[in-house]
């Protein structure tokens, strides 16, 4: 296997290639991931099952539509594929240190300049990708309210209701999703899709970067959202953000119908609590309405 990426490398990059030491690194929740490093090169390498070739596919093609908006930091995509009984993608390697207040500042700064840039008149993406593993359903749709109450609440309900949760009727929470979004109608943005803390990095020069996305044309606020979700990004974050692209009024209570997105995949990806913790974030949206 690793002989067959190391001949895709050099063939991508027109430069021979050669392992001469290869090490485990941290390759996410779901992947396994390796530092292969030549002679004057190292790469980052995520391995999968055979399977998963087309997950590694939609990762790459969201990391290069984020890195063609030159907004923000991305490592860039080598190359992908299959080889033996595996699957692959190879990244850029980049060194990561800690950041400081202005490192999350100018993260917050580039984020919203890349929910800026115009790239869609619809909402979706051309071409399903994941959320986890999770197949995440992009078609395209005009209107936002229908594409987050359909391909986002809605799928991950009746997956939910499929792996036993006591969840209420999929209709009831779909027409409450369409109903509580019936007035937002924002301009489609390129949002990463799952940028909490474990998909966010500095560099050791202190440039910010954001990693493993799962890139669809959505609510900008999406992005914003779920940063707030597992413990929240620094506050030089969000008003480096909010000097670049301020918030609109009601965001308060769309953070929660949006985060309950991320809160029933986690209940679908590993079950426990977060079948109650969905359930009150539905009955606050309930209130909210």
């Amino acid at each position: 296997m690793w002989t067959q990426i190391a001949e895709h490398i050099t063939q991508t990059t027109g430069r021979n290639f050669e392992i001469k030491k290869q090490r485990s690194v941290s390759g996410g929740c779901i992947n396994q991931g390796y530092a292969l490093t030549g002679e004057e090169v190292t790469y980052f390498v995520k391995i999968n099952q055979a399977s998963q070739v087309e997950m590694f596919a939609a990762e790459a093609l969201g990391l290069k539509q984020m890195l063609a908006t030159n907004t923000i930091r991305i490592p860039q995509p080598i190359c992908w594929g299959m080889a033996d009984r595996a699957s692959y993608i190879v990244l850029e390697w980049l060194e990561f240190g800690r950041g400081t207040n202005q490192s999350w500042t100018q993260m917050g700064k580039q984020l919203a300049k890349m929910h800026q840039v115009q790239g869609s008149s619809k909402f979706g993406w051309e071409r399903n990708n994941t959320i986890g593993s999770t197949p995440q359903i992009n078609t395209w749709t005009e209107n936002w309210a229908d594409f987050f109450a359909e391909y986002r609440i809605g799928y991950q309900l009746k997956l939910a209701r499929r792996r036993g949760g006591n969840f209420p009727e999929y209709s009831q929470v779909v027409a409450m999703v369409r109903d509580a979004l019936r007035d937002r109608q924002p301009q489609p943005s390129l949002v990463h899709g799952d940028l909490w803390s474990g998909n966010v990095a500095v560099t050791q020069d202190g440039e910010p970067v954001i990693l493993d996305p799962a890139t669809y044309h959505g609510d900008h606020e999406v992005d914003l959202a779920m940063t707030e979700l597992f413990g929240g990004f620094p506050g030089s974050f969000y008003r480096g953000y909010e000097e670049v692209f301020p918030l609109e009024p009601g965001y308060q209570k769309r953070k929660t119908l949006y985060n309950l997105y991320h809160i029933l995949n986690h209940f679908n990806l590993f079950g426990g609590g977060y079948s109650s913790q969905a359930n009150q974030m539905i009955q606050q949206i309930i209130r909210n309405r």
